[in-house]
């Protein structure tokens, strides 16, 4: 199980919107697993498969509570707001204050092709909401005003 390296802003590779994935493969599981590797030792709580330079809709997310490896998750539900501070490991040193969703049901496929549905709040459904964000292509710097944003975008690319 390699570590994967994470791409960051502003990598093109970030705005991509991935491929949905077929019938799920052994080489899925297997990048699912890599993916999962890599954000527990980036200590994040969730992982895009584009953050990776993968162009597929997978997602990996761990708030304390397990690892949940999601193929093509659609979120199918929302309620409630709420407001808090975010950060992301694509757009290291950045801080931004995101409205999101208290609550969501999202769909996917888990690792073995099997319809899944899970209801989540708080934290968690923050990390869905932030990683599904990453699957269509947006960031946490997609939220910032517009002066803020700007200074960002000037930021020079780490490599």
């Amino acid at each position: 199980m390699p570590e994967l390296k994470i791409k960051t802003f502003p990598d093109t590779i970030l705005r991509k919107k991935p491929a949905k994935a077929g019938k799920v493969t052994e080489a899925d599981r297997s990048m699912l697993s890599d993916m999962a590797k890599t954000m527990y030792l980036s200590q994040g709580v969730g992982l895009a498969a584009t953050q990776v330079g993968v162009d597929k809709q997978f997602a990996v997310i761990d708030i304390g509570e397990g690892l949940i490896k999601m193929i093509n998750p659609v979120i199918v539900k929302r309620a409630g707001f709420e407001s808090q501070e975010e950060g992301c490991l694509s757009c290291p040193g950045s801080s931004v204050k995101v409205r999101r969703a208290k609550r969501v049901v999202v769909r996917f496929l888990d690792e073995n092709g099997d319809i899944m549905e899970l209801k989540a709040e708080g934290l968690l459904a923050r990390a869905i909401q932030h990683e599904l964000d990453h699957l269509s292509g947006k960031l946490i710097i997609d939220y910032m005003n517009p002066i803020k944003r700007l200074f960002t975008k000037k930021r020079p690319r780490r490599t």
